[in-house]
Formats: C-alpha cells, sequence, structure tokens
C-alpha cells in the first residue's frame, strides 16, 4: 500500500543530512531530469527578489522563502516526512511512532512534491518553497512539467494506492484507480459541509492509522473495514474508490 500525502507550504529548517542528491531520491531514474530542471530554476529566480515574490506567491515579510530556495544545493536536508510541518503532520506525529511503525511509514508514505513530484518519507531534501501553483519563468505550468513523468511513475505503484493529496498536487500526476478521500461535517440536524482547512488534521489521522496497524489493507472494501475499525466514519458509493469521512461539525 502506498499513501501520497499533501506537501505543505511551511517547511522546518535546517537538518543534519548531506546536501541534496538528487540521485538518492526516489524514482532518480525517472524523475532526475525535471528535478533538476526546476532546482536550477528556482536557484536561479532566487537572484531577482521581486519576481520570486512574483512566482511564488510570496510577501516581502517572506523573503527568507527566497533564501531558501537560493540555497538548495548546498543546504542540509532532513527526511521528507520530517520536513513538512501543518496540521496533517502534527496529526501524522511521525516523532511519537514506534522503531517498527517508523518502519512502516517509510514503506508506506509518500508525498507529493511540487518541486520533487514524489519523495517517500526517507527521501532526504532540503527546505523549499514551490507550490502547485506556481509558475516559474521561462517554464509551462508545473502540471505540464509533471505530469508526462510523474504519472507514469505513480500508475506503476503495485498494490492499493491511498491519495491523500489536495485537488493541485492530485492535478499534478493522477493515480488511476486510487482511493481518495473527502472530508465533510455533519450538523445535528443531519446537513453537512465540505471541511477545508482542518481535512488536513483529519487525512493526518487516517495516515497514522494506516502506519500504526498491522492489517494489510489490498483493496478499498478492506480499507473502508480497518478505518471503521479505527474509529472512523467512512462511507463509500457501491463499486466506488472514493470515500467520504464524516466528522462533527
Amino acid at each position: 500500500m502506498l499513501v501520497l500525502l499533501p506537501p505543505s507550504e511551511t517547511k522546518h529548517a535546517g537538518g543534519s543530512g548531506a546536501p541534496l542528491d538528487l540521485a538518492a531520491l526516489t524514482a532518480a531514474d525517472e524523475l532526475t531530469a525535471t528535478r533538476a530542471q526546476l532546482v536550477d530554476a528556482l536557484v536561479a529566480l532566487a537572484d531577482d527578489l521581486p519576481a520570486s515574490r512574483a512566482a511564488l506567491g510570496l510577501s516581502p515579510a517572506q523573503d527568507d522563502e527566497v533564501e531558501r530556495n537560493a540555497a538548495l544545493r548546498t543546504a542540509p536536508t532532513l527526511p521528507a516526512i520530517q520536513r513538512y510541518t501543518g496540521v496533517l503532520y502534527d496529526a501524522l506525529d511521525v516523532g511519537t511512532l514506534t522503531k517498527v511503525q517508523r518502519a512502516k511509514a517509510g514503506a508506506r508514505l509518500a508525498v507529493g512534491s511540487a518541486l520533487f513530484g514524489v519523495v517517500r518519507a526517507g527521501d532526504p531534501i532540503p527546505a523549499y518553497r514551490l507550490s502547485a501553483h506556481s509558475h516559474l519563468p521561462g517554464l509551462p505550468n508545473l502540471r505540464a512539467v509533471w505530469k508526462p513523468v510523474l504519472a507514469p511513475v505513480l500508475a506503476a505503484t503495485e498494490g492499493l494506492v491511498v491519495d491523500l493529496r489536495s485537488g493541485s498536487y492530485q492535478a499534478l500526476a493522477p493515480v488511476p484507480g486510487a482511493v481518495t478521500v473527502d472530508v465533510v461535517s455533519e450538523r445535528a440536524d443531519g446537513s453537512r459541509a465540505v471541511v477545508s482547512h482542518f481535512n488536513k488534521a483529519h487525512k493526518g489521522r487516517v495516515a497514522r492509522l494506516l502506519v500504526t496497524s498491522r492489517a494489510e489493507p489490498g483493496d478499498v472494501t478492506s480499507l473502508v473495514a480497518l478505518l471503521r475499525r479505527g474509529g472512523f466514519h467512512v462511507e463509500r458509493a457501491r463499486g466506488s474508490s472514493a470515500l467520504t469521512l464524516v466528522v462533527p461539525a
């Protein structure tokens, strides 16, 4: 089973790993050329502060993000699962996993990335700033950059794929047949609304269950059963791979 997580705009600084080695990342044979193109573009863009702000959607208060991009090839690295921050990663809480669970997280978790396409939990990466909506000067949009090379890599994944990425990252490379999860809140009167910000926290809890459980769900039916045993209210239309996670309003 592969669980695809969304990245976060915010990232932990620093690290203790050696500088970025694209050849050490997941799917290096297929993705290194595109990764190198984007890294080079971001490093070059960092020389022009106003252009970086415009391309990356940053304010002057976020100029440290441009400095991070300038140092992409020399900055220390962290395992990807430790690099990303935010409510999803708080809920996943990898720091409290046991040794066995960490190994399972390394085998099961991957993160969608506008810069690297996809990275496994243990892939060493530096801090950076680039989102799926960014448009780098001189390059097509990131969907056009990534889809031709990343989609075949993800489509070749064996076993069940649980795609928890947000829509903009799913668009970079859809995974045919993947299980998707939408989060809705249900009020006392039975009415429902789509959960926006806190859907990430609920997806983080789903991901944590999938790396702490001993079960090995091989299809949607067994995945739904596992989630329900884990205390989630999950709905699935007959024959569909799209799940709805229902939470209290």
